[in-house]
């Protein structure tokens, strides 16, 4: 056993993490979130509408189930848009920050927000088509 722990103690390793590295993603995932939800329930929404437009309900129970149906389905449809948006961004932003930190820590720290920006950008590039 070495001499730099007493016996039954485990040694203690630290991993400093900059606190830019989650911060900035997460407000990304909570912004794209946001953003999701709004767009991807108002495209439920005109979907069910486009879709449904040739059998309109004749019945005041077939106008309740009309709604119930498509209030599930923009609720859907918020729930897929707000995971799809909030996603996408949190991954960009986080390319951009691993990015940037990366450009630091080889120390290309007057050049590393540039740097960042242009692989982000590049990557997007080439992934979007």
């Amino acid at each position: 056993m070495s001499d730099s722990h007493t016996a039954g103690q485990s040694p203690q390793y630290w991993l400093t993490i900059p606190p830019r590295l989650y911060t900035v993603p997460l407000g990304a995932v909570l912004l794209g979130t946001v953003i999701g939800v709004n767009r991807g329930g108002r495209l439920a929404s005109l979907r069910f509408l486009a879709e449904n437009a040739h059998r309109t309900p004749k019945t005041q129970k077939g106008w309740y189930l009309y709604h119930k149906t498509k209030n599930y389905r923009v609720v859907l449809g918020a729930l897929r848009g707000a995971a799809r948006d909030g996603g996408y961004l949190g991954a960009a932003t986080l390319g951009w920050v691993g990015l940037e930190e990366g450009l630091q820590k080889i120390g290309w720290g007057r050049v590393a927000m540039t740097g960042a920006g242009v692989g982000t950008a590049g990557i997007f590039s080439g992934l979007c088509e």
